[in-house]
């Protein structure tokens, strides 16, 4: 995933406001708008999950809206707004209803964030998995199909893998690994049917 950064130092709400001439998709970080560039093999797999959480949402009719287009603010250790851009969101569905003519974003918790990790691994492993802890997101996945991690994450060999977080209740994730043909399992969406292999094949 590719970065091009313009040096501004901007709020949230500022970022929200910014008419950025070039098309594309753009996280706020540390107080700069960095512009994300993803492969066609990353978005191959964040577009098949979205169709997989979509379906499953539909099929057994739950209160969730799945969206890759959310705008979430996240707070740094330091204070310093964050404005992240899930692969994949699933945001309750009251919450989207509640004001229909508002941004694309949230100040409150999703329900569930993917991060389909790129070369900048350590963003999704470590500065959001912090951020989205704090915010309280009650699930984040973390999907490493080019098996690009740390070996303290994935091993050695290192193989890909997709790592589910799940807050306990002293509001701090614990990590599943899931590899192979391991069925991945998630409290957002109990009854999906989905396996790490199912999900490389994308």
């Amino acid at each position: 995933m590719t970065k091009t950064q313009t040096k501004q130092q901007l709020t949230f709400e500022q970022f929200l406001e910014k008419d950025i001439a070039e098309e594309g998709c753009y996280e706020l970080v540390n107080g700069e708008i960095v512009r994300i560039l993803p492969t066609r093999q990353h978005d191959n797999i964040a577009d098949f999950m979205v169709r997989q959480f979509d379906r499953e949402v539909e099929r057994r009719n739950l209160n969730y809206r799945v969206s890759d287009r959310i705008m979430i603010r996240t707070l740094t250790t330091e204070g310093k707004e964050q404005g992240r851009h899930p692969d994949v969101s699933v945001v309750d569905k009251t919450l989207w209803d509640s004001n229909l003519a508002a941004y694309t974003a949230f100040f409150e918790p999703l329900q569930l964030a993917v991060e389909v990790v790129s070369t900048n691994w350590e963003d999704d492993y470590i500065d959001k998995l912090d951020e989205y802890q704090r915010l309280g997101i009650p699930e984040y996945w973390i999907v490493d199909y080019l098996a690009i991690g740390s070996r303290n994450y994935l091993g050695n060999p290192k193989v890909p893998m997709v790592f589910v977080y799940l807050l306990d209740d002293n509001g701090v994730y614990q990590a599943t690994p899931y590899r192979g043909t391991d069925r991945i399992v998630s409290r957002t969406v109990p009854e999906l049917t989905l396996t790490v292999e199912e999900i490389l094949g994308a």
